[in-house]
């Protein structure tokens, strides 16, 4: 489909009332901002319109995702004012930031940045195209109807790790078409990988990065966990777990090379916390949209209803943090897209794969919307500010 180029640079990353969730006057909100007027990230809560300071009373979201009921706390501060969040989304997201005025940033801190892989059926199918084509664009049509054919697409209602599972698993093997991604589709084992280092997601309204060697790219929309170091799930937010499918295609050994660059992770606009109106249940039911624009001209747009996930949330959680593994920061863990980027852009067959500045809009309407612009990661702001610097600027302002 074409349309008129993407927004100007002034309005690109869209309205405060689009990023916050629709009933964000009942949502309890934090997120993190850096603000110049004390040199360093605090964590805010996002009330009634305002950006609340709430560093004297926490130093860092970690902290905050470690009380025993977070929502009910962060509900009864007050904080210090540092904005509305219109002003902040607005400064966060213009090519000339004002760097005197606060502008956001992603919403955790010292959160390990996990994810899950292979959690949909037509993901699952799209991942063994990338590895039987080994990363090769132009060969992914033909392998695609092939492999629909011989393995099918509705594998939804099939449970991983179930006896109809390892039968599955038997026939395909003995037909030559098993692959280690159908292993952890619909194997006992979930795939969950470190997405990025502490620190170094990405929030809204700023760029999101892709090699710019890499010629077959596209976004993971998808929904990410908040989890204490307990394994208690507190919030989600949004994700955009950006992969390189000519990287990965070539070797799921190169995994990390096709998910952990500079800006490659993003997260936002906000970690919405659990309450008795926003809990696990609400989250298994969302749908993810997401909206791709480029200045070409292209548009594309794609769901993902969480109702259809191969693997409960809750037992994707259980796999990553338990007796065998400790996250004492916590962790955020993305779950997964169903998002099958096959839409041609350019040629016949070739599917879809990202160019610089496609802006990229992914919502769900309890949580917000989280908006990017693509750039090549090595022109994305490089990531900087590490635990160190978090820890010196805590203890320079009487935080730690």
């Amino acid at each position: 489909m074409i349309l008129p180029p993407p927004e100007t640079d002034a309005d690109w990353f869209g309205t405060a009332a689009e990023a916050l969730p629709d009933d964000a006057e009942r949502s309890v909100l934090v997120g993190r901002i850096w603000d110049p007027a004390v040199g360093g990230p605090s964590p805010v809560v996002v009330r009634d319109g305002a950006v609340l300071d709430i560093s004297a009373d926490f130093a860092t979201v970690r902290d905050i995702c470690e009380l025993p009921d977070p929502a009910t706390v962060v509900a009864g501060l007050a904080g210090r004012r540092v904005g509305d969040f219109a002003e902040l989304l607005a400064n966060t997201g213009l090519a000339a930031r004002d760097r005197d005025r606060p502008w956001l940033l992603a919403p955790v801190d010292l959160q390990a940045l996990k994810a899950a892989g292979v959690t949909f059926a037509v993901s699952l199918i799209e991942r063994v195209i990338e590895e039987r084509t080994r990363g090769d664009l132009a060969l992914a049509a033909q392998i695609r109807q092939r492999l629909l054919a011989e393995v099918g697409a509705d594998l939804q209602e099939l449970t991983p790790g179930s006896a109809e599972a390892a039968r599955l698993k038997e026939m395909l093997v003995a037909e030559g078409v098993w692959s280690q991604y159908l292993e952890v589709g619909i194997g006992p084992d979930a795939e969950i990988f470190t997405k990025g280092q502490v620190l170094s997601a990405v929030g809204t309204a700023v760029p999101v990065g892709v090699l710019a060697a890499s010629t077959w790219n596209n976004p993971e929309p998808e929904v990410a966990l908040v989890v204490a170091s307990s394994g208690r799930i507190v919030g989600a937010t949004l994700g955009n777990d950006v992969n390189l499918r000519d990287v990965e295609g070539r070797s799921a050994l190169l995994l990390p090379m096709a998910k952990d660059n500079n800006a490659s992770c993003a997260l936002g606009p906000l970690v919405r916390l659990f309450d008795d109106r926003f809990d696990l249940d609400r989250v298994r039911g969302l749908e993810v949209m997401l909206e791709i624009e480029g200045a070409d001209g292209f548009r594309l747009d794609g769901i993902s209803q969480m109702s259809r996930i191969s693997r409960d949330p809750e037992a994707l959680v259980r796999q990553l943090l338990g007796a065998h593994h400790h996250y004492p920061d916590g962790a955020v863990l993305m779950l997964g897209t169903m998002f099958a980027p096959i839409q041609d852009r350019d040629r016949p067959g070739e599917g879809f794969t990202h160019k610089v500045d496609d802006v990229v809009r992914i919502s769900s309407p309890p949580l917000g919307t989280l908006v990017n612009r693509v750039r090549h990661s090595e022109e994305c702001d490089p990531w900087d500010f590490g635990v160190r610097d978090l820890m010196g600027s805590l203890a320079r302002r009487g935080l730690l």
